[in-house]
């Protein structure tokens, strides 16, 4: 551990009992306690943080407010979150807290990035949106950073992760129709695996194996085939069959639980599809663009596919999605074939630019890497004790904690104590999915809440 590593732990020990405020500079600590945090909001609030609470009013308005006029499909947590710096949120009481969320492994550069917010106003004072009927400088740019810094050759822009899917599922129709032109049934199935998720709308859904995601939306998408993930045997079976247009697969399962695949895997499902002419498909709309501490995720194993679906961090906040694929797909999609109004939209690629150039910096992903196994490292030896920890497993700064009990008290806990976590999986699974740019002290503030957390779980069953 570094030494402030190691004072840091000393004044946690000093402060536990006390409540502070986190200043901008960081050399105030955090607040452990798990009710009632003061904290500090950022200068460009207010340079006075309210009292607590003062706000409980407006806070109840507005939960009522959306309960009016917004359609009842999220269950969010009972916070008003104002502004963002860094790695911090603030509620509109000035309440600060650590973000481990990233809006959902999002927000790559944290919040209010400078290079990102420069070449975003920079473009919105210039052009924000001239559809697809014409050419623009910022979409060929993001597309030549894409291509030449992965395996694809061409670029299909969407506007969001499930939108790539439903891309790349009609490419790989398309693809075995263009294949087998003299066939009547080209092979039209698709492969997914347990615990994956690939989005929500009527294609992606139909990939997706949650069962409660789906059951009330049937009939889906026909002709989707779910093996268990890992099962080698049984996916090489089925691909050999000759019915499979695409397997789809994550490397590094999120919303599912924070799996990871092995070599062995990836590399059976690979040689599997070359021999039966099916497509592979990485989703890495989460485990993608440094997530896991590589560029690509799949690149931790050696192994490439022939098309790859990206969204969430691609533009550092903005929506955006992307489908990268090899010329031998990409020949075989004709003008009409796809085609959307917003996406690859000149802001949202400027934006997208800026993030991307920041994470193909020299050292990045290899900080990514190092703050990845370090805050691993640090989860195993401060919760690896406790009785309701299973597992800590991940890659890079996508990492999951599973336990023995449902996780949401501890999220609960987390966030009455100033620290966002998400679930996964069956709901017993911490995901931790912060910015890229965290600091390894804010890890260490993290894993001090999580472990003075911890004991809100003793009551769940």
């Amino acid at each position: 551990m570094s030494s402030s590593s190691h004072l840091f732990s000393i004044n946690l020990v000093d402060f536990r009992h006390s409540r502070y405020s986190i200043s901008q500079n960081r050399q105030v600590l955090s607040p452990l306690a798990c009710l009632n945090v003061d904290v500090r909001a950022p200068d460009s609030v207010s340079s006075k943080p309210p009292a607590l609470g003062q706000n409980a009013q407006r806070v109840k308005e507005i939960m009522e407010e959306e309960n009016r006029v917004l359609v009842g499909t999220y269950a969010r947590a009972p916070v008003v979150l104002s502004s963002g710096k860094g790695c911090k949120l603030y509620d509109i009481d000035g309440r600060e807290y650590l973000d481990l969320t990233a809006g959902i492994a999002v927000n790559a550069l944290g919040h209010g990035d400078p290079d990102w917010l420069q070449a975003l106003t920079d473009q919105a004072n210039t052009l924000t949106h001239v559809s697809n009927i014409y050419y623009s400088v910022p979409q060929v740019e993001l597309a030549k950073r894409l291509v030449a810094s992965s395996f694809a050759d061409r670029v299909f822009f969407t506007n969001s992760g499930t939108e790539a899917n439903e891309a790349a599922i009609k490419f790989a129709r398309k693809f075995q129709r263009y294949l087998h032109p003299s066939e009547e049934q080209p092979p039209v199935e698709f492969i997914a695996f347990s615990n994956c998720f690939h989005g929500r709308t009527m294609g992606a859904l139909a990939l997706t194996s949650k069962e409660h995601y789906r059951i009330p939306f049937e009939p889906v998408m026909p002709g989707v085939n779910f093996l268990e993930y890992g099962d080698t045997q049984a996916a090489t079976k089925l691909i050999s069959s000759g019915k499979i247009a695409a397997v789809f697969v994550e490397p590094i399962q999120g919303e599912g639980g924070i799996y990871s695949a092995t070599k062995e895997f990836l590399e059976a499902l690979r040689t599997a599809c070359d021999c039966a002419g099916a497509l592979l498909v990485f989703d890495e709309v989460q485990c993608g663009l440094g997530r896991a501490g590589y560029l690509w995720a799949h690149e931790a194993y050696g192994v490439y596919p022939d098309m790859m679906t990206l969204a969430k961090p691609l533009a550092g906040g903005l929506p955006i999605g992307a489908v990268l694929m090899s010329e031998r797909v990409a020949g075989c999609i004709s003008y009409g074939d796809h085609g959307s109004t917003f996406a690859g939209s000149p802001l949202v690629c400027s934006a997208a630019i800026a993030v991307v150039d920041k994470i193909l910096k020299p050292g990045f992903l290899a900080s990514v890497s190092k703050k990845g196994k370090y805050f691993k490292d640090l989860l195993v030896k401060k919760l690896g004790g406790n009785a309701h920890v299973k597992e800590v497993r991940g890659l890079g700064l996508i990492i999951g904690i599973e336990l023995d009990v449902p996780a949401s008290p501890l999220v609960d806990a987390c966030r009455q104590s100033g620290l966002l976590i998400l679930t996964a999986g069956k709901g017993n699974v911490v995901r931790l999915v912060p910015p890229l740019v965290i600091s390894e002290q804010e890890l260490d503030i993290a894993a001090e809440i999580l472990l003075d957390c911890l004991p809100a779980l003793d009551g769940s069953s």
